[in-house]
């Protein structure tokens, strides 16, 4: 028996630089007992010396052994304390988040925070919900950074993406074409009715609002006035981390430590609601906010390529939402002062703001319409240009350098393109945006309720799908210390500073909403404890 235990652990010992003959002796001698200097962290079930400054990397810095007798017997002793527990189960659960730690380097993390707080390794997700190793669950609150809008695992986009990996797994979109994207390309083209009847396509976010950049700029030159060639967007904005997106990206954090690589655009006031003063409405801001583009564009429109905007929602700086209003104003103003109008809806649209594109509340459309998350229902990375015929227009011409330039290799991947048809299959099947009103509904008036009443909840609101409040007061560490007393309450939760927000899946019943709000109270709570 013993033999074939051994035979059966070598490799496990050997990527997690564990020694093979204390786990033996383990295996002989019975469970192992965690005892001092170590603790029990809780989540992840990681293993932390009480001494260290830092988060034990796996199990390397570790030696397993029986029962302490005799000199040279560490004091350190694990326990396998999920029943059921082999010791290899209990290498891999415990050595993941671990090796997570030491070879990938997460986003928007700074990695030593994890000597306090242990990654969450995730087995599988379910719906609403993600498992991890324990087969503890957490309910995903935030749509997994905004991109999951119908749940983990679901069953109608997995199939396609299965079909469709049998049929044509990539082709590049440069001489060729393949039927995902042309169908894709078309059924948006009819989303916007027609006003944004050209798809050109990325992977990911900042790419989108980079090519939006280049297309505007490019359009200017090829009309003969390259010197609109300056872009403008609201403060606090935020279109993305690389160099480009940076450029009108108003977030500190983010724009002064790469500012020296930033070609920096112009900031004019938000028409952030939150801004009104006493006997004001969001329509006031909104209009005393256009009222300041006027202004800059009275000056600088003749360097100006485009004005972007995050409609309704500015997500990043913290849930910032104003009244339509504001569009309404800013497309007026981008056509008298001919400037483009970009509409990043890579966090808004898809149903966000409680219309499949935010623009639709305002009764406008861009000349540049932004999508990515929620397009390909949170499963492949996918983004998305719509433009005009007018731009597509202005880069049609027998010569490259009129042509638009920027590329990469996955362009239009078949396989994510089938995700976002499957997902827009959804939203037409199940008529997703009426369902969703009451879905919204019910999320609003449940929070109302947990948290409405709270001395530290300030400017509790929603926007369709999405919904955020302030905490007043809140202490330094908040939002760490927030995301940790989440997780141990079954919830996936992220704040943006000292902003509470929840931007869940469109499926979650009664009772998931019930506990979302409830479980996200009884985290404030602990957190200002």
């Amino acid at each position: 028996m013993i033999g074939a235990m051994a035979g059966a652990m070598p490799e496990v010992m050997r990527q997690y630089d564990v020694p093979l003959a204390p786990v033996l002796i383990a295996l002989i001698l019975g469970p192992l007992t965690v005892e001092p200097p170590f603790r029990s962290h809780g989540i992840g079930r990681e293993l932390i010396p009480e001494s260290s400054p830092a988060i034990a990397p796996g199990l390397s810095h570790c030696k397993l052994h029986g029962p302490a007798s005799g000199a040279g017997q560490a004091a350190l002793r694990l326990r396998f304390d999920k029943a059921g527990d082999s010791p290899q189960e209990f290498l891999m659960e415990h050595s993941l988040a671990s090796r997570s730690v030491r070879h990938v380097w997460h986003p928007c993390t700074q990695m030593k925070h994890h000597e306090q707080l242990p990654l969450v390794p995730i087995k599988h997700g379910e719906g609403a919900w993600l498992y991890d190793m324990d087969g503890r669950r957490y309910l995903d609150g935030i749509s997994s950074w905004w991109v999951n809008l119908f749940g983990h695992a679901n069953p109608r986009i997995g199939n396609a993406l299965k079909a469709q990996l049998d049929t044509l797994e990539h082709v590049m979109l440069a001489g060729f074409t393949h039927e995902p994207v042309v169908e894709l390309s078309e059924r948006l083209a009819a989303l916007t009715g027609h006003n944004l009847g050209h798809a050109f396509y990325a992977s990911d976010g900042a790419s989108a609002t980079e090519i939006a950049l280049k297309m505007s700029a490019h359009y200017w030159r090829n009309h003969g006035q390259p010197e609109k060639n300056r872009f403008i967007s609201l403060a606090g904005s935020y279109h993305g981390e690389t160099v480009g997106a940076l450029a009108v990206t108003d977030v500190a954090l983010f724009r002064d430590a790469y500012a020296p690589l930033v070609r920096a655009g112009t900031c004019v006031p938000n028409p952030d609601a939150r801004n009104a003063a006493p006997g004001e409405t969001a329509v006031t801001v909104a209009r005393r906010a256009a009222a300041a583009l006027e202004a800059h564009l009275i000056e600088h429109a003749g360097q100006t390529a485009a004005l972007i905007v995050e409609p309704l929602v500015q997500c990043a700086s913290g849930m910032a939402m104003y009244d339509p209003e504001y569009l309404r104003l800013a497309r007026d103003l981008c056509d008298r002062y001919r400037v483009h109008l970009v509409a990043d809806e890579i966090a808004v649209g898809c149903g966000r703001s409680g219309t499949f594109f935010a623009c639709e509340q305002a009764g406008i459309w861009p000349d540049f319409l932004l999508l990515s998350k929620g397009i390909s229902g949170g499963y492949l990375p996918l983004s998305i240009v719509l433009t005009t015929d007018d731009v597509f227009a202005a880069f049609y011409d027998d010569d490259t350098a009129r042509g638009f330039l920027h590329s990469h290799s996955y362009t239009g991947n078949p396989l994510a393109c089938r995700a976002a048809l499957a997902t827009l299959d959804i939203f037409v099947q199940d008529d997703v945006i009426a369902a969703n009103r009451a879905q919204a509904t019910r999320l609003g008036d449940a929070f109302k309720a947990a948290v409405g009443a709270h001395p530290a909840v300030r400017h509790l609101r929603q926007q369709g799908m999405i919904l955020a409040f302030d905490v007043a007061l809140a202490p330094a560490g908040f939002a760490r210390r927030f995301f940790a007393e989440a997780l141990e309450r079954e919830l996936l939760l992220r704040p943006i500073g000292n902003t509470v927000y929840t931007m869940p899946p469109y499926i979650l019943s009664n009772d998931e909403i019930d506990h979302l709000a409830t479980r996200t109270a009884a985290a404030l709570e602990a957190s200002l404890g």
